[in-house]
């Protein structure tokens, strides 16, 4: 039985929007997870000029980046949180395994977060908001921050039993959850592990482990979090949605096409979201794949005619 199908239906019940506060553990766990990738992405660039970055540390680095962020947006966003396709239990399992090397939370908390996201969008209730402060410069500036980052280190663990009843349903998934922790060990040691037999030295360990895990982390949750934030002030609104998010190309290859995020709130279920001509999204065409190797069916491809009922009229 393939338990992860679709959103559930009563996203505004009477269910509480929050879960018990993160414990002191927890919290400092986060801070880790979320500090150091950063600083060792802020030391990439002194540190590339004058030494430690191989070729062994660049391939490493990109295929932990396809396999992790492939993860998130084919997995935990497309399939897990939307339902735009349905899946056998072996892809169902990868994608929930490669999106938790992610080091972005476990799949059903990640789901409950995101369909809170889309239940409150841009009102009182979306965990990360940027218009929450107001709509001064200084106000979005503020929001901004929070929206990118700040709101993961609130503590607040949005309602798993509210927003993902059909995860905590699936026994995957919930072995997955549990297995969170080892993952992440993976997705940093990993590449050290990589990096030192490939070039049987501690050096290239330690270089892989630092871009290949680090920077590689970093880079990538800096990515998902310009859509949270950047893809909800800057860009195009081509559709009507009913909040601000918008379209932001720029980040369309590094976010596997989750930067066409106007198209995405007008038709969340759909599995493409870049919809228009020219509009980059490998998410989607990795979907496809799936679709034709027999491991993924019932895709939500996008529909001409809901499309043209939701597009905007363009400026005079």
């Amino acid at each position: 039985m393939n338990a992860v199908t679709t959103m559930p239906d009563q996203l505004s019940g009477p269910k509480p929007l929050l879960d018990a506060r993160q414990g002191g553990a927890a919290a400092v766990t986060m801070w880790l997870f979320v500090v150091l990738p950063f600083v060792a992405l802020l030391a990439a660039i002194p540190l590339a000029w004058g030494w430690g970055l191989a070729l062994v540390d660049i391939l490493i680095a990109v295929g932990i980046y396809l396999l992790s962020g492939f993860g998130v947006t084919a997995g935990f966003h497309r399939y897990l949180t939307h339902g735009s396709f349905k899946a056998n239990r072996a892809l169902r399992i990868g994608l929930a395994v490669a999106g938790s090397l992610a080091v972005q939370g476990s799949p059903t908390q990640w789901v409950a977060n995101h369909r809170r996201h889309h239940a409150f969008s841009d009102r009182e209730g979306d965990p990360h908001s940027p218009w929450r402060y107001g709509t001064s410069v200084l106000a979005v500036l503020k929001g901004l921050g929070y929206a990118h980052i700040g709101w993961m280190l609130r503590r607040e663990l949005s309602n798993r039993s509210r927003f993902a009843p059909d995860l905590l349903a699936d026994r995957d998934m919930r072995v997955v959850g549990r297995l969170f922790g080892p993952l992440v060990a993976v997705s940093l040691l990993g590449p050290a592990v990589l990096g030192g037999l490939i070039t049987w030295s501690w050096v290239g360990a330690l270089t892989a482990f630092f871009w290949a895990g680090l920077v590689r982390m970093a880079l990538l949750h800096h990515v998902t979090w310009a859509v949270n934030s950047v893809c909800h002030v800057f860009g195009e609104r081509p559709f009507a949605s009913k909040d601000k998010a918008t379209n932001f190309w720029p980040l369309a290859i590094m976010s596997f096409g989750e930067s066409w995020h106007n198209s995405h709130h007008a038709d969340p279920t759909g599995a493409r979201h870049g919809v228009l001509r020219g509009q980059i999204d490998p998410s989607a065409r990795l979907i496809w794949v799936f679709e034709k190797l027999g491991w993924a069916h019932d895709v939500r491809w996008p529909n001409a005619q809901r499309l043209a009922a939701k597009r905007n009229a363009p400026a005079a």
